[in-house]
């Protein structure tokens, strides 16, 4: 169950339909057969429904999870040995925090890709290498890619990359990558949800670049609970036919208390550059390509690692081994006033382009409750609030939002 009231247009003067309740279900069920160790057969099918919502139940019109009844959410093969493999099928990719690429499973159809990856490991040493097409959520069809759409969409997406993690070098997991995205921006638009891998899609243009980046995390467990972590993101070449260069970076440190309820501080600050001029042949929006940004910047979803300033205190408690607490505070401004302010899903602009605005957007609070009464249950109730900065109020209607969530998962 969802509550969201303002959260689109900041504006408590109109009943939106995006200002609702509504309910959500997913089902998923999978298959795994093992006939010898280095074979495995995989499929995953899924049932994704949104019920009493006054918006249309497409996915991805007025933000709308919709409808996605009985798909195929994966099916792959994988031969080879756990140290080295190849994995070949609709699967789902995920790497690191996931800030680049993630299976966004907040969202109610998730993501994954149909892809051809190799993957091989050496002591405390690992590399994969895939070359992939995202998966299009429909809700009337089968769920397709670029690789099988019958020449749809036209738009031939290519995400490719070269990922590399070692714990050499303890108490770090440090990690390497090179990501390539190519694809064409087409002319026609298919209705659903895409996850397209850039903020910027001009009918008729193609997008081809690189991000070059890497990635650290100490376990607090061998650092007496210090806790420290970072990644830095520097991409190359060209969105919608103009020249790209954008940076994007996180940085993070905390420590988890040896006391009752196990408390725990967290600070980090995240940064991703935004275009400095929107008429001229260059752009410096950082892309998130396919990322899981729902724990990354305040879980009411208004902002993408694109365009931004962003320091965040987080406070976690576990009363017992069953419940855990958390409440975080974010702070946002966006890096340039003469680019926009991006959604989480990096592609849905808040609000126009407005220069000389205030760069301050606001700040949210979040409050989370975890409950794990038995194994199979988890329980997350969840409430989040949105004040609204100068940049708000200069650019449209400017009241507060609220969030407030309620779900259940059963794993068996």
């Amino acid at each position: 169950w969802e509550n969201r009231n303002n959260n689109f247009d900041f504006n408590s003067a109109v009943d939106s339909l995006t200002d609702d309740n509504w309910f959500l279900n997913r089902f998923r069920l999978g298959v795994a057969i093992k006939p010898v160790d280095w074979l495995k057969l995989y499929a995953q099918t899924q049932d994704s429904r949104e019920w009493y919502s006054d918006r249309p139940n497409t996915p991805g019109v007025m933000g709308a999870e919709g409808d996605d009844n009985f798909d195929l959410r994966q099916a792959y093969v994988q031969v080879g040995p756990k140290w080295v493999n190849a994995t070949i099928g609709r699967q789902a990719l995920a790497y690191g925090d996931e800030r680049l690429i993630g299976i966004s499973d907040w969202n109610n159809f998730g993501r994954t890709f149909d892809a051809a990856k190799l993957h091989y490991e050496y002591g405390k040493y690992s590399v994969d290498v895939f070359a992939s097409t995202v998966v299009y959520i429909l809700r009337d069809s089968f769920d397709y890619s670029d690789l099988f759409n019958g020449a749809e969409t036209h738009r031939d997406q290519v995400f490719s990359a070269i990922y590399g993690n070692t714990t050499a070098i303890n108490p770090f997991t440090i990690d390497a990558y090179a990501l390539i995205l190519d694809e064409a921006n087409p002319t026609k638009i298919v209705q659903g949800i895409t996850y397209p891998g850039t903020s910027l899609s001009v009918p008729g243009t193609r997008s081809d670049f690189v991000t070059l980046g890497t990635r650290f995390k100490a376990d607090p467990k061998k650092l007496n609970g210090w806790e420290a972590e970072g990644e830095f993101a520097f991409q190359k070449g060209q969105v919608s036919d103009l020249d790209l260069t954008a940076f994007a970076a996180h940085i993070g440190g905390g420590y988890n208390f040896k006391c009752p309820w196990s408390p725990r501080l967290f600070a980090d600050y995240n940064y991703a550059s935004g275009d400095d001029n929107p008429t001229d042949n260059d752009i410096e929006t950082f892309q998130n390509l396919f990322p899981t940004n729902h724990p990354r910047y305040g879980y009411m979803d208004l902002f993408s690692w694109q365009n931004m300033h962003n320091p965040e205190l987080k406070f976690n408690v576990k009363p017992c081994k069953e419940v855990g607490l958390e409440a975080d505070f974010n702070w946002f401004w966006l890096a340039n006033t003469n680019d926009a302010w991006y959604r989480s899903n990096g592609t849905t602009r808040v609000r126009p382009i407005t220069p000389g605005a205030p760069n301050y957007v606001g700040a949210e609070l979040d409050i989370l409750m975890t409950f794990q009464p038995v194994k199979p249950l988890v329980i997350w109730v969840g409430y989040s609030h949105f004040f609204t900065g100068g940049y708000v109020s200069a650019t449209g209607p400017s009241d507060d939002a609220d969030f407030g969530y309620a779900q259940a998962t059963i794993n068996f």
